[in-house]
């Protein structure tokens, strides 16, 4: 079974001149809203701004992040990001394809 993309996340200059692009363009406002990231819901599908020169991720759930990275080395990736808690127990972590885009992993408080 695929894992559908739960949040993708755009990197932003001035998280506050791309809030006002985002809500106008997404048609709602945000559901979170720091100076660190920015989160719309837009059905199942989350859409975040962070301040930062990276580049798009796609994020996918996983029950397992230590597993999912695992999958993904084998599969010839590079870990970018270990796991890390970004609020609340919830852990993410990215990993780099051989052509330097990157993947994401995001697994809920347990």
């Amino acid at each position: 079974m695929a894992n559908p993309i739960s949040i993708v996340v755009y990197p932003v200059k001035d998280i506050a001149k791309a809030k006002t692009v985002y809500s106008t363009f997404l048609g709602v406002e945000p559901y979170a809203d720091s100076p660190y990231y920015v989160g719309y819901k837009i059905g199942d599908l989350e859409i975040g701004l962070a301040p930062s020169n990276q580049t798009i991720i796609s994020y996918t759930d996983t029950e397992d992040i230590q597993a999912s990275l695992k999958e993904m080395t084998e599969a010839g990736c590079t870990v970018s990001s270990e796991p890390k808690n970004v609020g609340g127990g919830l852990m993410v972590a990215t990993v780099k394809d051989e052509d330097g885009n990157e993947l994401g992993f995001r697994q809920q408080p347990k």
